[in-house]
């Protein structure tokens, strides 16, 4: 049988065209993303916004496997829970999530969204190049310390004698935050109290003795052996005196000011991490990045509520005003 030229045309575009068809028909890859993040609910929204913006449909093409911790002892077992899930990347919402993770694995790739210094913590070699699986933004504190009680005594002029609230500075962060305080407070001529602690259980007593030292101001560290923020700023709220926070949550939950990188916008670009690893990418070739916005809140219902006025200058310049 003798095959006419059409035909043989359409045989061939037939042959053609099946494994076409068939390579448009193979489902679309669904990646695993793990996720290790304090309790506070917006943290993983924000991560998963970042996603949305980069067509990373939960269900669709990617499914979360998420793990919530309320106290820094959690970490070690929800991180080795995440690991074991077998995971193509992990996101970490702090620091200390991070190095849990880091020493539960050595291959999966983790993505923090926002720590201390990632070099001091241990988390990465440095931050043009990272090394191993740990990438993601740092917010390192060498001049958010002083910027903050520098902030702080513009809002309150008469402090003097500020409560500094943390850790025992043992871990690398915490030492440095409370040397960087230290050195701060003795340019500025203001006497720092130490309200350290181990467990958030011993915060009350540790406030009631420095409160005991009259001081007129408490700067709040980044710490994750502090309480809850609610239980927090309502202690500090007892003694009736301007206070600084690291994070916006805690003026949210009445505290007077925070000042630091924008949160949100931190963990939103965790998502581009992720995706550049899921595309290929390793972590120890992505460097780490410092935040470029930073944020003034001020709570201005908790000014008036401790008789403070806040210099027109200082309100000025905040990014948000809470009425």
């Amino acid at each position: 049988m003798r095959l006419t030229a059409g035909i043989i045309s359409s045989l061939a575009l037939g042959f053609v065209l099946v494994p076409l068809i068939a390579i448009a028909q193979q489902p679309e890859k669904v990646w695993r993303i793990g996720a290790l993040m304090p309790e506070r609910a917006t943290t993983m929204e924000e991560v998963l916004d970042g996603l949305r913006k980069l067509s990373y449909v939960e269900g669709r093409n990617f499914v979360l496997e998420q793990r919530r911790y309320t106290r820094t002892e959690q970490l070690p077992t929800l991180a080795t829970e995440l690991v074991g899930l077998k995971p193509d990347v992990i996101v970490a919402g702090t620091g200390r999530a991070a190095l849990a993770l880091k020493a539960a694995t050595t291959t999966v790739p983790i993505v923090v969204a926002s720590s201390g210094d990632a070099v001091t913590q241990g988390l990465v070699a440095s931050l043009a190049r990272p090394g191993g699986n740990v990438t993601g933004s740092t917010a390192i504190s060498a001049d958010l310390v002083a910027k903050r009680l520098q902030l702080l005594t513009e809002a309150a002029p008469r402090i003097a004698r500020i409560g500094v609230m943390g850790s025992f500075p043992e871990g690398t962060l915490s030492n440095l935050q409370w040397s960087e305080a230290e050195s701060a407070g003795r340019k500025m001529g203001l006497h720092l109290v130490p309200i350290f602690i181990r467990k958030p259980e011993e915060l009350s007593g540790a406030f009631e003795r420095a409160t005991q030292q009259k001081i007129d101001g408490v700067l709040v560290q980044d710490s994750a052996v502090l309480p809850k923020p609610e239980h927090l700023v309502g202690l500090v709220k007892t003694s009736r005196v301007p206070d600084m926070y690291p994070f916006p949550w805690y003026v949210q939950a009445g505290g007077l000011m925070s000042y630091g990188p924008d949160s949100a916008e931190m963990h939103r670009r965790a998502a581009i991490f992720v995706d550049k690893i899921l595309k290929g990418a390793k972590p120890a070739d992505l460097p780490v990045e410092q935040p470029t916005k930073f944020e003034l809140i001020i709570n201005s219902k908790t000014a008036k509520a401790i008789g403070l006025t806040i210099p027109a200058s200082v309100l000025m310049r905040a990014d948000k005003v809470i009425e």
